[in-house]
Parts: C-alpha cells; sequence; structure tokens
C-alpha cells in the first residue's frame, strides 16, 4: 500500500535536493518546499530545482514555511504523512550579522511545520539539527576513547546563535512529541559536503579562490577539525531514519557523520591534490562561532539502520572537483 507523497522542505538545497532524487529513484511521489531566498547564488538553487523539475512524482512548492497558513494548506490537501524538513537557515558566521533571519526559518518555520504536522495527521517528522548544538569541544581533537560527540552529551552552551536554534529545534520538538504523540527523528548532521554544495561552505570557497589563483583565508590557524561527510552516505542515513519511525509519541535524536574528524590542513591538502593546483594561505584566527573540532559518535544511527559511511574525503573531494569540472 502506498504511504502516500513525502514532503521534502530544502528541496532547492544541498541536502534536500539529493535527498528528493533518493526518494524519486524508489518511486516515491516528492513535494519540494523551498523559497528560493538570496542566502547565496540563487541560480545554483535553481538549477538543483531544475535537476528535480519534470520528473515523475516531483511538484516544487515555493513557499516560505514561516507562513504557517500556508504551510499547514500545504499539508493538509497534499495528504503527506511522512515530512523530511530541512529547510533552515544556514550559517554560523551569517548569524551574527543577521540573526532574525534565524528567528524567522529556524523557529517560526520549525514551529510551522510542527503544527501542520500534528493538526494533520503526520505519521513520522524527520528534521534537520545540527552538530552545533555540542559547542565547542577541543579536547575531541585528542581522539581516544569517548572523544565521538554522542547524543547523551550535554548540549546547553552554543557559541553561535544558528547553534541556539538547532537546539530550540530538538527542545520544541521533544515537547510536541510528548504533547501530541506523533513520532519525530532529529537529525544532527556534521559537516555535509560534496557536489552540488553549499558556497558558504570552505571546501566550496577555497575551490573558487584556488582555481582563480586568489589566496584563501585559513581560520584558527588551521587547527580546527571537522567530520567531513560526503553527501551521499548523508542520505543513506536520512532515508533510513525517515523508514523506521519511533513509537507512537517517540522522539528519537541522532547523529549523522563520518566518525572520522580530518584536520582542516588535511582537508585543503586533500583538495589540491584534487582539482591540480596548490593554495596560497592567508592564516587567520578563530571567527566568533567557530568550533574548534566536530566528532560524530555513530553507533545509535548505525544499531537502527546499519549506516556506516563508504565514502572518504580524498575520493569526495575527486567527487567535487570533477562536478566543479564539468558544470
Amino acid at each position: 500500500m502506498s504511504q502516500g507523497p513525502v514532503i521534502v522542505t530544502g528541496a532547492a538545497g544541498f541536502i534536500g535536493m539529493h535527498v528528493a532524487e533518493r526518494l524519486l529513484d524508489r518511486g516515491e511521489t516528492v513535494i519540494g518546499v523551498d523559497v528560493f531566498n538570496d542566502y547565496y547564488d540563487p541560480t545554483l538553487k535553481a538549477a538543483r530545482a531544475a535537476r528535480l523539475d519534470g520528473r515523475p512524482g516531483f511538484t516544487m512548492v515555493r513557499l516560505d514555511i514561516a507562513d504557517d497558513a500556508a504551510v499547514m494548506e500545504l499539508v493538509r490537501s497534499s495528504g503527506a504523512k511522512r515530512i523530511v524538513h530541512l529547510a533552515a537557515q544556514a550559517g554560523v558566521r551569517y548569524s551574527i550579522d543577521n540573526p532574525f533571519a534565524y528567528q524567522r526559518s529556524n523557529l517560526a518555520g520549525h514551529l510551522s511545520i510542527l503544527e501542520a504536522a500534528r493538526h494533520n495527521g503526520v505519521t513520522h517528522l524527520v528534521y534537520a539539527s545540527s552538530s552545533s548544538v555540542y559547542g565547542d569541544r577541543p579536547q575531541s581533537l585528542a581522539g581516544g576513547e569517548g572523544a565521538g560527540f554522542k547524543e547523551t552529551d550535554a548540549v546547553d552552551a552554543p557559541v553561535s546563535l544558528y547553534a541556539a536554534t538547532k537546539r530550540a529545534n530538538e527542545l520544541m520538538s521533544i515537547s510536541y512529541a510528548k504533547l501530541y504523540g506523533f513520532p519525530m527523528s532529529g537529525l544532527r548532521f556534521f559537516t555535509v559536503y560534496g557536489p552540488w554544495g553549499r558556497p558558504d561552505m570552505a571546501y566550496y570557497g577555497f575551490t573558487q579562490k584556488i582555481l582563480k589563483g586568489e589566496p584563501i583565508e585559513v581560520y584558527g590557524e588551521g587547527r580546527m577539525a571537522r567530520d567531513f561527510t560526503y553527501i551521499d552516505d548523508i542520505v543513506d542515513g536520512i532515508v533510513g531514519v525517515l523508514d523506521r519511525p519511533p513509537a507512537q509519541g517517540g522522539h528519537e535524536i541522532y547523529n549523522i557523520g563520518d566518525n572520522d574528524p580530518v584536520g582542516l590542513m588535511d582537508m585543503i591538502t586533500t583538495l589540491e591534490k584534487a582539482i591540480g593546483r596548490e593554495a596560497v594561505k592567508i592564516m587567520r584566527p578563530m571567527q566568533p562561532g567557530d568550533v574548534t573540532a566536530t566528532y560524530a559518535d555513530i553507533t545509535k544511527l548505525n544499531a537502527l539502520t546499519g549506516y556506516k559511511p563508504k565514502v572518504k574525503l580524498e575520493e569526495g573531494l575527486g567527487r567535487f572537483a570533477a562536478w566543479w569540472k564539468s558544470r
């Protein structure tokens, strides 16, 4: 029996486009939602949307998720019972200068989705959180037993407004699960990269500058590390969670990362090899809101879905470079 359409918010975004493609590939009907804002070049969002437009079973709806009445009507009229909510205002540094963009998209927008879900019998809401909720934990760079961030760790010291809004999303969802009894799963994404990625991400901006012969700015004097996770592995995890909702009224949070942090300088070296050119580097101090390291413990997600990342950084950045050159 068909489960009806899946709503994917942020469908013209990096992760959203890939999730919609995967769902379409397996025969699902997908309703994409996106506002096509100008946080970064809207032509990239349009190009992603063009990959989805015309595919059997896909419809794109231009909609601001903070418009609660419009979101309510879309969920009601579509009959969708599953939602993958990925739309949000992203970016740590952007939140320093544009805080109210986060209020609208991440707080009001998430509440719109929660309200629409509870009034329309949604059977599983999967939503995007972020590894940023863990705050700054430089000790994780040392590795060893217990270094990976676990879902049970304290998450009460965000170092950016973006992180605070993502933790707020988790708390809002926990309360709705208890009050209204529909299953929800929150996904704490660790640094996602790959073809069709976001221009505000370091690997993307570095590629642009290196190929133009411009110097790159390396923040934290290169001492930072990130749990870089390739987009296909991320999609494996998202779809695996979507297919395995918690019990009625349950709410679960899962780390979704690579479980293998890579130093920023190592990432740059790998990127240089992938694009065939060395970067001119300017070292800069840490920026407000940045964290020293991210490191995903993925034990819980693996137990649920068998999730195990397959694409290591050298291969993933190679694929990104090939995409870049083919654009």
